[in-house]
């Protein structure tokens, strides 16, 4: 082949990640993903109803074991993700550049906050027990103990683009609900997925058992519903959701959930305003967890 010959790029196909696997979107159907100066970046896979249906049924197949793994393992998993991503810290840099419309080297400093942002979670797996649970004084000759348990099932919208953040917020969303045993069925930002989708990838070949964490691109408008409304999804977290008359609303999303008696964690007044580069605390560790309390005679 000669220097002079013209070669084409093989171009990525991006596909959901839904049970440890990576389908195509029931429909069929894509949209373009664009840069943030309107240029072509890849065709994403238009998330479904169905899809996202599919996406809590492989999510609640997997809480029983994910739940099940001792602390100390889920901390390993999450370490895990943290090393497989800085082995493609490049990739990701230049997709986050795309997707913001920030400097290679400006995303590639989001793209190591958000490994950081792992590691930071996986620290805390066998931590959150000791904060949130709790050794009751009571009258009586008895131990009551209160000790966290997970929720199950989470729907999370991720943090839309624009604001420079959406992987590092993407991460900073998912990481706190697995990292307490849940699952998660994750919509992506509708104008920015590729990073996400990427991160299944990663995702995939870190040790974390299919089901865990399902990502889902498309319209945030009709993912969010059907996770609002569907009655095997524990809690739904409305970081992403969008300030907006309609089905799609904060106000709308989190009146759905209520009727299944959802945990709901609501967004902030300005989404804008975020800084997910600030330390995270504890809030979204303890966000998804369940109470429960027991007694026990203290012997004689």
């Amino acid at each position: 082949m000669s220097d002079t010959t013209l070669r084409l790029d093989v171009l990525k196909t991006y596909k959901l990640y839904v049970g440890g696997k990576f389908p195509r979107s029931e429909s069929g159907r894509v949209y373009e993903v664009t840069d943030s100066k309107g240029q072509w970046l890849a065709n994403a896979p238009l998330g479904t109803r169905k899809d996202t249906r599919d996406a809590v049924v492989a999510a609640r197949a997997a809480v029983k074991g994910w739940s099940g793994t001792t602390a100390y393992n889920r901390g390993q998993v999450l370490y895990r993700v943290a090393e497989m991503l800085q082995g493609r810290r490049e990739q990701f840099a230049v997709e986050v550049a795309a997707a913001e419309g920030l400097g290679v080297k400006k995303a590639a400093s989001l793209v190591d906050a958000a490994i950081d942002r792992w590691v930071w979670y996986a620290g805390w797996t066998d931590k959150v027990a000791q904060v949130a649970g709790n050794a009751n004084p009571v009258a009586g000759p008895y131990f009551n103990l209160s000790t966290p348990e997970p929720s199950g099932v989470v729907g999370v919208l991720a943090p839309q683009a624009g604001h420079g953040f959406s992987f590092l917020g993407l991460v900073s969303v998912i990481a706190p609900v697995i990292a307490t045993g849940n699952t998660a069925v994750v919509a992506a930002a509708a104008d920015a997925p590729l990073p996400a989708l990427s991160l299944g990838e990663v995702l995939a070949t870190s040790d974390l058992p299919g089901g865990v964490v399902n990502v889902l691109s498309g319209r945030t408008a009709d993912i969010a519903p059907t996770l609002a409304s569907h009655q095997d999804v524990n809690g739904l977290d409305l970081t992403g959701a969008v300030h907006q008359d309609g089905p799609g609303s904060p106000a709308a999303l989190e009146a759905a959930a209520a009727e299944t008696l959802k945990r709901v964690l609501r967004p902030a007044a300005d989404p804008a305003a975020a800084d997910w580069t600030e330390a995270p605390g504890t809030k979204r560790l303890t966000s998804f967890l369940e109470t429960k309390t027991v007694w026990h005679p203290m012997g004689i």
